[in-house]
């Protein structure tokens, strides 16, 4: 089995910092790639940042120049760094990534999340 596991959520205020870590553990031969996702209560789930397994990174519109995403393989964990939080990002955040199991097997996981929240 693959669990992915969220953690560094927490309160912050308006302005502050949150560094949030997806750490892999199982079966896994390697992972592909990873997307960190984002669902306020009554809103759809969406994207906020994604790094492919080259390093290649994307950004939604809404955290480009705040948000950075990046990868440490050798651990198996993947990083969400949030700078300049405004109430807007509060959300619960969870992170997805296509783990290559075998040279046959690779699958889609999702992390249980971590709760953002953001004070003015």
């Amino acid at each position: 089995q693959v669990q992915l596991v969220e953690s560094g959520g927490g309160l912050v205020q308006a302005g502050g910092s949150l560094r949030l870590s997806c750490a892999a553990s199982g079966s896994i031969f390697s992972i592909d790639n990873v997307g960190w996702y984002r669902q306020a209560p009554g809103k759809q789930r969406e994207l906020v940042a994604a790094i492919t397994s080259g390093g290649t990174t994307n950004y939604a519109d809404s955290a480009k120049g705040r948000f950075t995403i990046s990868r440490d393989n050798a651990k198996n964990t993947v990083y969400l760094q949030m700078n300049s939080l405004k109430p807007e990002d509060t959300a619960v955040y969870y992170c997805n990534a296509v783990v290559v199991k075998s040279s046959r097997t690779r699958n889609n996981y999702w992390g249980q999340g971590t709760q953002v929240t953001v004070s003015s």
